[in-house]
C-alpha cells in the first residue's frame, strides 16, 4: 500500500516495514512455495505502484492476478486484517487501471513484435544456434537490409532463409560460407517456436513499449497484466518475450540514473520457466540486461518458487527480496532452505534459516534497500492485505477494462508488404517465367522431336525397302545354293556309289573276299550262321565284318581268325584257305622245314596262337627282323608253308 511516498508493505513486531521507491529500480525477488502468499504479495507491491503512479507489468500465470481490475470484497477475515495493519480509515477496496494481454489474443490484446526487432542475436539465443548457425542468421539479415526486405513475421523469415539457401552460391564471396545443413538447422529450431504460437507473436503491429508506460486521468500508473496461463506452458515462447521485452526497453529508454521512483516495473511470475535448461548465452545475455536496465529507471521483480531457481549472476541483481515459507523435506531442499536464509542480512532476534521454515501464509522474510541504498535486517513481515479483488474476475469485467484502455488498435493483425510477399512475387514471376522457358523449350524440342521422328520414318521406310531387297536377294541367292547343293549331292552321291561299287568289285576280287567267304562257309558248317551265335567268344565284335558291310565294319587280324577256328572247332586253313588239315600242316619235329624257308608255326603252350617265321640252321627266326641274331625263343609244334593272303 502506497503512504507518504513509500510503499508500505507490512508488519514485523509492530513497526511497519516500507520499500523506498527510489529503490525500486535495483530489482527484486518474491520467492516462496506454493500457496505461502506469492501472488498475494506482487499483487500489494503492483497495487502501490500503480497508486504511486508508476505503470506496471504482471505475469498472470493462474488467472487470478486479473483481479487486479475490479475491487476487492469485504469479509471478516479482511476487516480483522486491516485493523491489524492500522489501516482504518486509509484502506478501500478498489480496482486499479488494468490493460490486459495476451500473445494468444484470447484473453487481451494481441502482444507482437517483428523479427526485425528481435534481431539475430536474440533470435539466435531463443534457438540455441551455434556460432556458424548465427553467422548464416546475420549474413540473412544482412542480406534482408541490403536488399530492403522486411522481416516481419516467422514466414518472412523462413522465405528469407530459404531464398539464401538457394542463392548461396551469390552472395558466397560477399558475406561469407552459407552451408544448408545450417540453414535446415535454423528452420528446424523454428518449428518448436511455431508450433507453441510463435506466428502469433511474431507480426504486426508491433507492440509500442511506451504504451505500457501510460497513467489514467488520476495520476495511476497503467497495470498491464499479461495472460500466461498458456504462455508459460511453452517455455520457449514465454523465454522469447520477456528477453524481447526487456532488450526492447533497455535499447528504447533514455539513460535516467537514479529517479525518485521507477518508470515502469516488472513482475515475472513464474521465472524458472525463464531459465529452466537455458543455454549459458541466454544467461548470459538475461543477466546483462538486467544489470544495464537498472540506469533506464526499470525495475524488475522475479516471483519464484525458491531463490535457486534464478541462477546466481542474475540472482545478484535482486537486491530487494521477500522470502515466504519454503518446505524442506530432503537434504538438497534444507539446503536450498540454508542458501535464502544466507542470503538475508543477519537479525538478531531470530534465525533465518529456522524461520523460512515456520512462516505462516502471507508472511514472510523481507529486506529491502534503504533510501541510502543499504539493505536492512532481515525482517519478519505480516504482508498487508490487497485493495483489488483476490481472484479471477467476472468476464465482463475484463471485457470492460479492454474496451476503454484505448489499446484497440492492436487487435487486429496487419499483413504488409514484407520479405514473404516479395520473394513469393519474385518467385512466382520466375517460376512463370521459367515456365514460359520451358513452354518454349518443349515446343522447340516437340519440333524437333517430330522433325527426328520423320527422318527415322523415312530412314525406317529406306531400311525396310533395302531389306526386302536384301530378302530377294538372299531368297534368289538361297534357291541358287540349295540347287547347286542339291545338284553337288547328286554328283557326291553318285561319285560315292561308285567308288564303293569300285571298292566292293575290288573286294569281291580279293583273296580277303574269298577268305571270308571260305570262313562263313566253314562256320555254316558247325551251325555258326550269324552274330548273335558267337555267345562267348572273347573278340565276338570283331567277327561282325562276316555278316555285315566288309567294307564298313573293321576286318579282324589273323590271330583272332586263327581263336575263332580253335573256338568254333574248325581247322583253320580250311576256314581261312579252303585247305584240309592233314595236306597242310606238317608235325615238327618229325620233319623240317626248307632252309630259309618263311613258314607258319602252331606254337606249343599257347592255345590258339599261330605266326610267321624263319627256319634257319634249326632255329627260329623273325622274319621281319634283317638281324640274324633276333632268335625267336618259340615252341613249334607244327609247321606250313601255305600262309593265307
Amino acid at each position: 500500500m502506497y503512504e507518504n511516498g513509500k510503499i508500505y508493505m507490512g508488519l514485523a513486531d509492530g513497526a511497519r516495514v516500507e520499500l523506498a521507491l527510489n529503490m525500486c529500480n535495483r530489482h527484486g525477488l518474491i520467492a516462496g512455495a506454493s500457496g505461502t502468499g506469492k501472488t498475494i504479495t506482487m499483487k500489494v507491491m503492483a497495487e502501490s505502484f500503480s497508486d504511486a503512479g508508476v505503470p506496471v507489468f504482471l505475469c498472470d500465470v493462474k488467472g487470478d492476478v486479473a483481479g487486479i481490475c475490479a475491487p476487492g470484497v469485504s469479509s471478516e477475515g479482511m476487516e480483522k486484517r486491516i485493523d491489524r495493519f492500522g489501516l482504518r480509515g486509509s484502506f478501500a477496496y478498489k480496482g486499479y487501471p488494468t490493460t490486459f494481454w495476451d500473445i494468444y489474443q484470447t484473453g487481451g490484446h494481441a502482444v507482437r513484435a517483428t523479427v526485425s526487432d528481435m534481431g539475430p542475436e536474440l533470435l539466435s539465443r531463443i534457438l540455441s544456434l551455434t556460432p556458424a548457425q548465427e553467422g548464416i542468421l546475420h549474413i540473412m539479415f544482412r542480406i534482408a537490409d541490403d536488399k530492403g526486405l522486411l522481416l516481419l513475421d516467422l514466414k518472412d523469415l523462413r522465405a528469407m532463409l530459404n531464398y539464401v539457401s538457394e542463392h548461396r552460391a551469390e552472395y558466397m564471396m560477399t558475406y561469407g560460407n552459407i552451408t544448408p545443413q545450417s540453414v535446415a538447422a535454423i528452420l528446424r529450431a523454428l518449428l518448436p517456436l511455431e508450433q507453441q504460437g510463435g506466428d502469433l507473436f511474431f507480426g504486426e503491429p508491433p507492440l509500442d513499449i511506451y504504451d505500457w508506460m501510460r497513467t489514467d486521468a488520476d495520476g495511476r500508473g497503467m497495470v498491464n497484466v499479461l495472460d500466461c496461463v498458456k504462455l508459460v506452458q511453452n517455455p520457449t515462447l514465454y523465454a522469447s518475450f520477456l528477453l524481447w521485452m526487456l532488450s526492447e526497453l533497455f535499447e528504447s529508454l533514455p539513460e535516467a540514473g537514479d529517479l525518485e521512483k521507477p518508470k515502469l516495473v516488472f513482475f515475472f511470475d513464474e521465472a524458472h520457466t525463464l531459465f529452466r535448461d537455458a543455454p549459458a548465452v541466454l544467461v548470459q545475455k538475461i543477466e546483462q540486461t538486467v544489470k544495464l536496465i537498472r540506469s533506464k529507471g526499470v525495475g524488475v521483480f522475479f516471483v519464484t518458487q525458491s531463490p535457486s531457481d534464478i541462477p546466481d549472476a542474475v540472482l545478484a541483481q535482486l537486491s530487494n527480496r521477500v522470502q515466504h515459507a519454503l518446505r524442506a523435506y530432503t537434504p538438497a531442499e534444507l539446503k536450498a532452505v540454508r542458501v535464502a536464509a544466507q542470503a538475508f542480512r543477519a537479525n538478531p532476534a531470530f534465525r533465518a534459516e529456522d524461520a523460512i521454515l515456520e512462516l505462516s501464509v502471507g508472511e514472510a522474510l523481507t529486506s529491502f534497500l534503504d533510501e541510502q541504498g543499504v539493505p536492512t535486517i532481515v525482517q519478519r513481515t505480516k504482508i498487508v492485505c490487497p485493495q483489488s479483488l483476490m481472484g479471477a474476475p467476472e468476464p465482463m469485467a475484463r471485457m470492460k477494462a479492454m474496451l476503454h484502455d484505448g489499446m484497440e488498435k492492436y487487435d487486429d493483425a496487419a499483413d504488409n508488404l514484407s520479405a514473404y510477399e516479395v520473394l513469393t512475387e519474385q518467385a512466382d514471376a520466375a517460376a512463370l517465367e521459367k515456365q514460359r522457358e520451358e513452354e518454349r523449350l518443349a515446343q522447340e524440342k516437340a519440333a524437333a522431336e517430330a522433325e527426328k521422328q520423320r527422318a527415322k520414318e523415312e530412314a525406317a521406310e529406306e531400311k525396310r525397302r533395302q531389306k526386302l531387297e536384301d530378302e530377294e536377294r538372299r531368297r534368289a541367292q538361297k534357291l541358287e545354293d540349295e540347287e547347286r547343293r542339291r545338284a553337288q549331292k547328286l554328283e557326291d552321291e553318285a561319285r560315292r556309289k561308285a567308288e564303293r561299287q569300285q571298292r566292293e568289285d575290288a573286294f569281291m576280287k580279293s583273296p580277303l573276299a574269298m577268305a571270308r567267304r571260305y570262313i562263313k562257309l566253314a562256320l555254316a558248317g558247325v551251325g555258326i550262321t550269324s552274330y548273335e551265335d558267337l555267345e562267348g567268344f572273347p573278340k565276338r565284335w570283331y567277327m561282325d565284318w562276316l555278316w555285315h558291310d566288309p567294307l564298313g565294319c573293321p576286318s579282324p587280324n589273323l590271330d583272332d581268325l586263327f581263336r575263332l577256328a580253335d573256338w568254333a572247332g574248325v581247322d583253320p586253313f580250311e576256314m581261312i584257305a579252303g585247305h584240309e588239315l592233314s595236306s597242310v600242316w606238317h608235325k615238327y619235329t618229325e620233319e623240317r622245314p626248307p632252309e630259309d624257308a618263311r613258314v607258319l608255326c602252331k606254337l606249343c603252350g599257347c592255345a590258339g596262337r599261330y605266326g610267321e617265321y624263319i627256319y634257319k640252321g634249326g632255329k627260329w627266326y623273325f622274319p621281319d627282323l634283317d638281324d640274324e641274331a633276333c632268335e625267336a625263343n618259340i615252341l613249334v609244334s607244327a609247321w606250313t608253308e601255305v600262309i593265307p593272303e
